[in-house]
């Protein structure tokens, strides 16, 4: 029984026309832990999170989730176990209020259509846990504003508020601190530290300042292999990863862009 971990693979491996993306990788997710997968340009980062979210199947290996195997399911099943991207259902809606973006995702966590052709009264017993999303992430005195005149950081904070509407077990934030100066990271940093409560989170992050700063374990990935695992201060002076990202002159341990 392995339940101390949320997320396991074993020997997942991703080829393209013989180019191998993700080779062999075994990998966990333990319970309640941030994770970050780093990686120099390239690595296969992208491939991984896409075959864990089932935007891609394997070409072998197995995926685990709460110990249940679901390398063959579709990427709804997934989401609805728990497992949530967050771009899957955080590209938001920018002519809707702040609220009624996080009612949407509440409707879809409910199983029922958007219903966009009903009235919007209809949808007003959701607002109460809509509320409740918009405070956990700081925005509740935004609800009324268009989602397009939001700050990028306080849209970011939107699409954490929308992952959250599914009830994720396992987020999975895919860079996201990517594109933002020094204030955003710091916020969205201490928001991430805030949603973790109850969760897991697997995440993707080129900024080594925010790594070190939240994440419990981190994975490195150098041509789809794990190449080092542990903690900030373990993997950050292991040869092999200070080797990996000396090729990578943007990188400096992480500061390069997607791959």
């Amino acid at each position: 029984m392995s339940f101390d971990y949320v997320l396991q693979t074993t020997g997942l491996t991703k080829e393209f026309r013989g180019f191998t993306a993700v080779s062999d990788v075994n990998f966990k997710v333990k319970r309640g832990d941030i994770h970050a997968l780093i990686g120099p340009n390239g690595a296969g980062k992208t491939t991984f999170f896409n075959l864990l979210t089932k935007f891609l199947l394997p070409t072998k290996g197995a995926i685990q989730f709460n110990d249940v195997d679901i390398t063959q399911e579709r990427p709804a099943q997934t989401a609805r176990r728990g497992l949530v991207r967050s771009f899957q259902i955080s590209a938001t809606f920018p002519h809707l209020t702040v609220q009624e973006n996080v009612r949407v995702a509440l409707q879809r966590k409910l199983g029922t259509a958007f219903h966009f052709w009903r009235s919007g009264s209809s949808l007003g017993v959701l607002n109460d846990r809509a509320m409740e999303l918009l405070t956990e992430v700081g925005l509740e005195h935004l609800a009324d504003w268009t989602t397009a005149d939001l700050a990028y950081g306080q849209k970011r904070a939107l699409e954490l508020a929308t992952t959250l509407a599914l009830e994720p077990e396992l987020m999975l934030l895919d860079e996201p601190t990517q594109g933002m100066g020094h204030e955003d990271v710091a916020s969205v940093t201490a928001l991430i530290k805030q949603v973790s409560k109850g969760r897991s989170i697997l995440m993707v992050e080129h900024n080594m300042s925010v790594v070190a700063g939240l994440c419990d374990a981190i994975s490195v990935l150098q041509r789809g292999r794990v190449i080092a695992e542990g903690s900030y201060d373990e993997v950050s002076r292991n040869p092999l990863v200070i080797e990996a990202y000396m090729g990578d002159a943007s990188a400096q341990l992480g500061g390069g862009s997607h791959g």
